[in-house]
Parts: structure tokens; sequence; C-alpha cells
């Protein structure tokens, strides 16, 4: 059972780092089982429902893992402002250290599979809105009022996306760099009265 469960967990983990750099489409059943060094008959035994299943299950692996960076941040942050900047500075660091090959999980399949499966709007609308919770969670945390937080936790997941696709593109860690300093100002100015005394 053990080794049945670990075969599986590694299948959703490669599963996850080769939509990450390949998309969706681009990534093969027979690709997963060689990165995983699964056996190769496994993927249908735990995947019944085959490769939107696994898909859906990388998004939502991506999704917490997204969540724990968050939290982490979060717990190391002296303000709304450091918090929005360290995520930031995380996900820049991420691409760049990849060589700008690895993007996100989740991406892909609202781009490439939303016309092939319901599950996969649905894992995929799942998955970013528990991003979009936990970044507004931390920040109501360091000082910024609830609204305002599902706001700002809206526009650093965009951010982050879009500095995503176009740092790819472009080879360059600016787009995240000037999504970072648009975002903090934010950030800054939805605590600067918190933070007056009166």
């Amino acid at each position: 059972m053990g080794r049945n469960s670990d075969s599986r967990q590694r299948m959703v983990e490669a599963a996850r780092q080769l939509i990450r750099e390949r998309g969706y489409h681009g990534t093969a059943l027979s690709d997963v089982v060689s990165r995983s060094a699964a056996p190769r008959g496994s993927v249908y035994y735990h995947f019944p429902e085959g490769k939107g299943q696994m898909a859906a299950e990388a998004a939502a692996r991506h999704a917490q893992d997204q969540v724990e960076v968050i939290n982490r941040a979060g717990d190391s942050a002296s303000s709304a402002e450091d918090l929005v900047g360290t995520y930031f500075d995380l996900a820049r660091e991420g691409m760049v250290g990849s060589n700008y090959q690895r993007g996100c999980a989740i991406a892909p399949l609202v781009i490439e599979a939303s016309e092939e499966s319901e599950g996969l709007h649905d894992a995929s609308r799942r998955s970013f809105s528990a991003m979009v919770d936990g970044m507004a969670f931390q920040l109501i945390v360091h000082g910024v009022g609830n609204a305002d937080a599902r706001e700002l936790a809206h526009a650093v997941m965009a951010g982050v996306e879009g500095a995503m696709v176009t740092s790819r593109a472009l080879r360059s860690p600016q787009p995240f760099d000037a999504m970072r300093v648009a975002l903090t100002d934010r950030a800054r100015s939805l605590t600067a009265g918190a933070r007056t005394p009166s």
C-alpha cells in the first residue's frame, strides 16, 4: 500500500513538473512514467480517468505548494509590503533558476484543456482560488482590510502569472521586477493609514 501510494505521488509530482515545463498537451503519460520511474502499467491503476485526472491532481499539488510558500513568506514578513515583495522574489528566483523553462502547473489547464474537460476547469478554479485565499489571509494578518486584501491577493496572483509568461518569452526577470514595484507600492498604501499614529 505504501509503495503504491509513493508511486502515485511520484507520478503526480512528475506530471506537475512536466506541465510547468511543456504545458498540458506537451505532457505525455509516457513522459510522466519515465520521469517518475513508476511501473509502466501503473498509470491507469492509479488514474483510471487518465491524463485529465492526473493533471487535476497535479494542479491541486501545485496550489498546495504555493499556499505553503505564501504561508512561509507570511511568517517571515514584517509587513504586507514585505509579504508581497517576498512572494514576487521567490517566483522570480524560481523562473531564473529554471533558465526560464518552468511556469505554472495550473495555467496550461485553463489555456489548453478548457474545452476538454469540465473537471479540469473545476480543478484550475479551485487551485487558483486556494492561492488567492491563502494570500488574502496573510495580507489580513499583516494589516490589510478584508475587501482590500482580497483585491490585492487577486492582483498579486494575476501579476505573478503574467510575469511568468512574459518573463519566459523575454528571457528576462524584468516583468517580475516591474510587477513587484507596482504591487508592493499598493500594499504599502493599503496599510499606511493603519501605521500612522493618531
